[in-house]
């Protein structure tokens, strides 16, 4: 892959992820046109100020408009998607939205990047999609699926697609740590149980876990990076140290633990030295097998609880600081 000869769109541009992308992307990466795709006009004139590059191109669009993608794809080689609804109680109340912007709005993404000539094109998933319990990670177990079984129509025209799927990233909007160094000030903070543990990963690290995913995939792939788990109580102490914890009960559709690889998957696993890769279920298309990798044999399963990697409160907050 030739970044530099290369013009790239990330839908979701202004959000967490986009603006990381587009800062690895223009400092390192140097693509030919870096097309920025979002609703947010507001942000993206602060984008404009901030990153002032003559190779920056900003479309003001909802990925629900397939006409308007087109327009945005035109001469796009290469997609990241990252739009999505993704506050938990918000999917649970309005179901119909998170629907028409994570789901239709993958399916759009897909028919736009193959009508366009697009060459590849990942989408950016969650571990809330894995045996999901609420609209949001339902609908992006959905859009998951579009995007694997989107190869039967686009790899014969030259447009593969792939999946990253990875857990929570630290301090990124609507995150728990932005939320607990809030509480901190008032010397208490809430937590919905004592038990939980969640997977973790720094935004820079995800943003260039996509990118090389984009280089290596062939389509159909999901992959799934080796990150560390923490328990949520050993966060409020690297966060918000000294600080009541008061238990509130968990949220509908929230989870205990998290699971980036379910034991129902294992048989399409294979596991590299810093990542697993899912194979899909049903390629119609001529899918190629990734040498070197490993199976990792029946009742396998990645979970945030018995995950062999831990940060402790230290690491924690080498994390957050960085």
């Amino acid at each position: 892959m030739h970044w530099s000869e290369a013009s790239v769109l990330v839908t979701g541009g202004t959000g967490s992820f986009g603006n990381k992308f587009v800062e690895i992307m223009l400092s390192r990466y140097h693509p030919r046109r870096l097309v920025v795709f979002s609703r947010d006009e507001l942000k993206q004139s602060e984008m404009i100020a901030r990153f002032n590059d003559p190779s920056l191109r900003f479309f003001v669009g909802d990925v629900r408009d397939q006409a308007r993608l087109e327009r945005a794809m035109h001469g796009v080689d290469v997609v990241f998607h990252a739009a999505a609804l993704k506050q938990i109680p918000s999917c649970e109340y309005n179901p119909f939205e998170a629907i028409q912007t994570n789901v239709i709005g993958a399916e759009n993404v897909i028919n736009a990047a193959i009508d366009t000539g697009v060459k590849r094109v990942v989408m950016i998933s969650t571990d809330k999609a894995v045996n999901p319990l609420n609209v949001y990670g339902a609908t992006k177990l959905c859009a998951e699926k579009l995007f694997v079984q989107g190869n039967a129509y686009g790899y014969g025209r030259g447009t593969v697609f792939g999946v990253v799927r990875y857990g929570n990233v630290i301090a990124s909007r609507g995150s728990v740590i932005p939320i607990f160094a809030t509480q901190r000030t008032s010397g208490t903070v809430t937590v919905t149980d004592p038990g939980m543990t969640r997977f973790w990963i720094r935004l820079e690290q995800g943003v260039a876990f996509a990118i090389r995913c984009a280089e290596i995939m062939g389509g159909g792939e999901i992959f799934v990076p080796k990150i560390p788990s923490m328990r949520i109580l050993d966060l409020v102490e690297a966060v918000a140290p000294g600080c009541k914890v008061e238990f509130i009960g968990m949220r509908p559709g929230e989870k205990l633990h998290e699971v980036l690889v379910a034991e129902e998957e294992c048989r399409q696993v294979l596991e590299f030295e810093d990542m697993f890769l899912l194979e899909p279920i049903y390629p119609s298309w001529a899918f190629r097998a990734r040498e070197g990798g490993k199976r990792p044999g029946a009742g396998f399963r990645y979970s945030s609880d018995t995950n062999s990697w831990w940060l402790s409160p230290v690491e924690m907050r080498e994390f957050v600081r960085d």
